[in-house]
């Protein structure tokens, strides 16, 4: 096991203090009500034996007050049954509101994290750090009062003693300084051994999760037992723990157990001695007996300490997700009508002591879609997410139309940049929702239609047992539909900047080819950010961002950087140039503009666009996106030899004469649709 740190499992201990109390503040008035109810049950119990004595004495002269009395006992123990059952009832209330608190309280500190700052837990130890840590934590405030509460009646039970008869509460404080040592050791022994188990736990938990989200995989490779002997590795050290907490807490038990009985039978022969010496009368001896056995309840706190000390040791648990620091944002608003320009100044990532992007400075103009490529792991999804504000960067600033993205309200950036990512995540009670999720107003019906069509996903959804009404478990979906339902709801809620984080990788070439027209035609015009392993998605743009190894190694049209072999070899072209040495873009442009314009094929769609994309379709299969891909099919046909990048067709906006769109030209031609078609707003 690693070694704890003690600086930082003081400064979890503190955390986890100051939510706790905060728990306590949230339930402030049923707490005190308890505290209350408590109290008067301790005053009921410390007044039992006074009554009862008294009403013995009474009984044995057969005085006639003792009827009157006998009474008063039957009110003293029905107040304190009914005080106590009140008290019980308030404190698993106060259980549950503290428990609810906790967990809404981890949960948003969560969402409202960078995202890379909650991956630091795995999807196992989050879920029992707010399920059952939680709930262990959330009976610390009731245990607090209880505990302090239930020592009320031990003291006024030894004070009541004192009052009774002095030499019966010397005989019982005789063994009291035992019992607070041994109360001392089982707080300090039981903290440390919780605190252990409770970390086992999670481990665990984490490893349980991770196999169950690889179950597919671990089937296929055969490693059943493996994975099993993974995750129950550290079960016998879980066990060891445990049975070492209950070591503690039943040696605890067993000598507080044999000290309270061996001290109520001291008081009792005291007791006895001064009965026949005449000090004491027969309800004397009665209440100094019930007196010393409140006294001796100190021992029963045992059990209330040892929830307090699981609590807190939980609630450093779910403390950590209160430390996750919050991205925070600002109040202003985006200029109207802006046309997303994106602009990163002296940008710096840094992860894990290594820095992950660095220096980096660009100038998007609006309407521009920019392709950024680069090997794996220069820093392209990094920058994407820095793009939306999805994590902050540590140097440097990110502004969208002039304002910088802190300082704009959580509404106002959430409704104007939207993403779709590689794998995305659908939440909803059916497809319809998932498509319309977001923040902001609720789209319509046809909103959702349009951005499904746009995405290539209506065909599918229509086909589905109950179409856009289809709960989302009853929907068997794959890698590339639900990419597709991902890109339908980030179309179904699109900005003035949209970023695509390898949005389509699960998309055969074909359908990325009609998605990638939608997205230009009938999507809200704005500027699209796109990480890119396709060559024809670089292409396509109107500027590419290479990036290598953090930095911005270069920027600008696909087909001047297609020169570089360093840059074919980021789509695994070759490092060698392609075709003849001398040839030159313009040349590929003129051959691919007179090139025969193939008859469109793919069914309507392909119908409606042929004849816009007519120059667009005589380029190579592979650049269009209707064919292999040398970077995603090793098996596909080789590079046309032209020496040149491929030259788009009308529908890019790109050309090998665009120039640079970070120097203010290259934008998209844009707000041309088809027809028949409804914009995606």
């Amino acid at each position: 096991m690693t070694a704890p740190d003690p600086t930082r499992e003081a400064t979890a201990a503190r955390g986890a203090d100051r939510a706790l109390r905060a728990a306590a503040r949230h339930s402030g008035g049923r707490l005190a009500a308890a505290a209350a109810c408590s109290v008067a049950a301790a005053g009921a119990a410390l007044a039992e034996p006074a009554v009862l004595g008294h009403t013995l004495d009474l009984l044995l002269r057969q005085d006639p007050g003792g009827a009157r009395w006998t009474a008063w006992c039957a009110a003293v123990i029905a107040a304190e049954v009914l005080l106590d059952a009140v008290t019980a009832r308030l404190t698993g209330g106060i259980d549950a509101r503290s428990t609810a608190w906790l967990r809404r309280l981890g949960l948003g500190r969560l969402l409202r994290a960078a995202p890379h700052h909650a991956a630091r837990h795995s999807p196992g130890e989050l879920s029992a750090r707010l399920t059952a840590q939680a709930t262990t934590a959330g009976a610390v405030p009731a245990a607090v009062v209880s505990a302090a509460v239930a020592l009320l009646a031990p003291l006024g039970g030894l004070v009541a003693l004192v009052l009774v008869d002095v030499w019966t509460a010397l005989a019982f404080l005789a063994g009291l300084p035992l019992l607070a040592v041994l109360l001392r050791a089982f707080a300090r022994d039981s903290g440390a051994s919780v605190g252990r188990y409770q970390e086992v736990q999670l481990a665990m938990a984490g490893r349980l999760v991770e196999t169950l989200a690889g179950a597919r995989t671990i089937a296929a490779a055969g490693t059943a037992e493996r994975e099993q002997a993974r995750v129950l590795r550290r079960l016998p050290e879980l066990g060891a723990e445990g049975r070492e907490t209950w070591r503690i807490y039943g040696t605890t038990m067993a000598r507080t157990g044999a000290l309270m009985p061996l001290l109520l039978y001291v008081v009792l022969g005291v007791g006895g001695v001064r009965l026949a010496e005449g000090a004491l009368g027969v309800g004397g001896l009665l209440a100094a007996v019930r007196y010393a056995g409140l006294a001796a309840g100190v021992g029963a706190v045992t059990g209330r300490l040892a929830a307090v000390v699981r609590g807190r040791a939980a609630a450093r648990r779910t403390a950590a997700l209160f430390d996750l620091p919050e991205l925070p944002q600002g109040v202003r608003r985006l200029p109207q009508g802006g046309p997303g320009a994106l602009e990163l100044r002296g940008v710096r990532v840094v992860r894990e002591g290594t820095e992950v992007l660095r220096d980096v400075d660009l100038r998007i103009p609006g309407g521009t879609t920019v392709a950024v490529v680069g090997r794996s792991g220069s820093g392209k999804t990094t920058l994407a997410a820095v793009a939306g504000r999805l994590t902050a960067c540590d140097a440097g600033r990110v502004l969208l139309d002039g304002v910088p993205l802190e300082e704009l309200s959580a509404g106002e950036l959430r409704r104007e940049v939207g993403h779709a990512f590689e794998r995305p995540a659908l939440f909803g009670a059916d497809v319809a929702a998932a498509v319309a999720f977001g923040s902001g107003p609720a789209p319509t019906p046809e909103s959702v239609r349009a951005a499904a069509r746009a995405a290539g996903a209506d065909a599918f959804v229509r086909r589905l047992p109950d179409g856009y009404d289809t709960a989302l478990p009853d929907a068997p979906l794959s890698g590339g539909e639900l990419q597709r339902l991902g890109l339908a709801r980030a179309f179904c809620r699109a900005g003035r900047l949209l970023i695509l984080d390898d949005a389509t990788s699960s998309l055969d070439t074909l359908t990325a080819r009609e998605v990638e027209r939608a997205l230009a035609h009938e999507v809200r015009p704005g500027t699209r950010l796109v990480v890119a392993h396709r060559i024809s998605s670089a292409a396509r743009a109107d500027l590419v961002v290479w990036l290598d190894a953090g930095r911005v190694r270069a920027t600008g049209p696909h087909a001047e950087l297609w020169r570089d072999p360093a840059y074919r070899a980021v789509f695994g072209a070759g490092t060698e140039p392609v075709g003849h040495p001398d040839a030159e873009p313009a040349a590929a442009a003129s051959a691919l503009a007179t090139a025969p314009v193939p008859p469109a094929a793919g069914g309507p769609d392909a119908q409606r666009n042929a004849g816009s994309d007519a120059a667009a379709d005589a380029a190579p299969a592979w650049a269009e996106g209707t064919g292999p891909e040398p970077d995603t099919e090793p098996g596909a046909a080789p590079i046309p030899r032209t020496g040149a990048a491929p030259v788009e067709g009308p529908d890019t906006g790109a050309s090998a004469g665009t120039g640079s769109a970070a120097a203010g030209g290259g934008g998209r031609s844009g707000g041309r649709r088809a027809p028949g078609r409804e914009t995606v707003r």
